[in-house]
């Protein structure tokens, strides 16, 4: 499995990590074995989301004598009240459900403390009078190592990651979510009715929201990679055809500033199969035909970065390419860092012989020649 920086945290996260909703109801000698069957397989990032006691205790005694080897993404706001999981933004019912995950979870620390659940500019304009200064708060003692915010809103996101005081953004990501405007309603995502006529292309704002997380240097662990299980059915996706599970995960992890997609696995094999990703060929986890081929879906003239344009006979990383152009003319300007990365490139735009032998092998009909002359105008070479 390759691992990734988590944005600026210092903290380096496997490409596939596994979120908590296969722990629950489940004994605790299997919660280890999921565990163990993670790190076995090169993981080592877990989202704890779920307030419920016992699954917190399973996950603590497994990960007894060896915290160090996992990176814990665990929610503030979610607590367990009178036998079920509810979302709080009272301070109080904050701090102590905040203490009490830490004792059941057995560690004086996480690795990504989460403000959870935000999906409206109104509930974050909440979180940042009480819920993000007491974040700052362990993160000054060194009880969270980086500031998380999870959101299924690009527009809610946004706005709390441009403050610069979000270091990690879980957010929901998959080719049909990211065709969807921002809202408040989460059922709006995968509502029949907004499938009816041919979509095209990536939604805007969430295309800015990944790109500010990459400029900005917020990392994203994504949930939702599958829709749910929807989108590995024909019959249930929206986009009228299925992905495989590896499709979705390298679709996401495609997307710029993602470090670690979160699996759905509920079994230990499945925790062994989602693992499994980091050894799967190349037309295993190839998504490109796929998705051009979707019945109810365009994304023509737009780079997925699928990779498909190599090899370039001048030596150019076509995809690194359009990943820096996409994300200076998303600001209007040229940040250093971009810039910076640009020039470490070997072989720049500038080196284009406009061979169009990238765009013959371009599934989503990029004009790529003209990309190229587009990223020596903004870059200077």
């Amino acid at each position: 499995m390759r691992t990734r920086e988590l944005g600026r945290t210092g903290i380096r996260v496997g490409e596939v990590g596994i979120g908590c909703e296969g722990f629950l109801e489940k004994p605790r000698e299997t919660v280890r074995e999921m565990l163990d069957a993670l790190l076995a397989g090169g993981g080592n990032c877990v989202d704890l989301y779920a307030s419920n006691p016992e699954m917190r205790a399973a996950v603590g005694e497994a990960v007894r004598g060896r915290r160090e080897k996992f990176v814990l993404q665990g929610h503030l706001c979610s607590i367990w009240d009178k036998g079920q999981y509810r979302r709080t933004r009272r301070m109080d019912e904050v701090r102590a459900g905040f203490a009490e995950q830490l004792r059941l979870l057995g560690t004086d620390y996480l690795d990504v403390g989460m403000i959870h659940y935000v999906d409206s500019l109104a509930d974050w304009e909440v979180c940042k009078d009480g819920v993000l200064a007491y974040a700052k708060e362990l993160k000054a003692a060194g009880t969270i190592r980086a500031i998380g915010l999870s959101s299924h809103n690009p527009e809610a996101a946004l706005a709390a990651i441009k403050t610069g005081d979000i270091d990690v953004l879980m957010f929901s990501v998959n080719p049909c979510y990211d065709l969807q405007p921002a809202g408040e309603d989460l059922e709006e995502l995968w509502a029949p009715k907004n499938y009816q006529k041919q979509l095209l292309n990536m939604e805007p704002l969430r295309e800015s929201l990944y790109e500010t997380c990459q400029r900005l240097g917020v990392g994203i662990t994504v949930m939702k990679a599958f829709g749910g299980g929807d989108l590995l059915h024909a019959e249930y996706s929206p986009a009228g055809a299925a992905l495989t599970p590896y499709q979705c995960i390298r679709y996401a992890l495609d997307r710029p500033a993602v470090a670690s997609v979160l699996a759905g696995a509920r079994t230990v094999d499945e925790v062994r199969s989602a693992m499994a990703y980091g050894d799967a060929p190349e037309e295993e986890t190839d998504y490109a035909a796929a998705l051009a081929s979707f019945p109810r879906i365009s994304w023509e003239g737009h780079c997925m970065y699928c990779g498909h344009c190599a090899p370039c006979p001048a030596g150019i990383d076509v995809a690194a390419v359009m990943k820096f152009l996409s994300l200076a003319q998303a600001q209007g300007a040229v940040p250093e860092t971009v810039r910076e990365h640009y020039g470490l490139l070997p072989h720049r735009a500038s080196q284009c012989v406009a061979c169009r032998a990238c765009e013959g092998r371009c599934p989503f009909a990029v004009p790529v020649v003209e990309k190229m002359a587009q990223a020596v105008r903004v870059f200077g070479n």
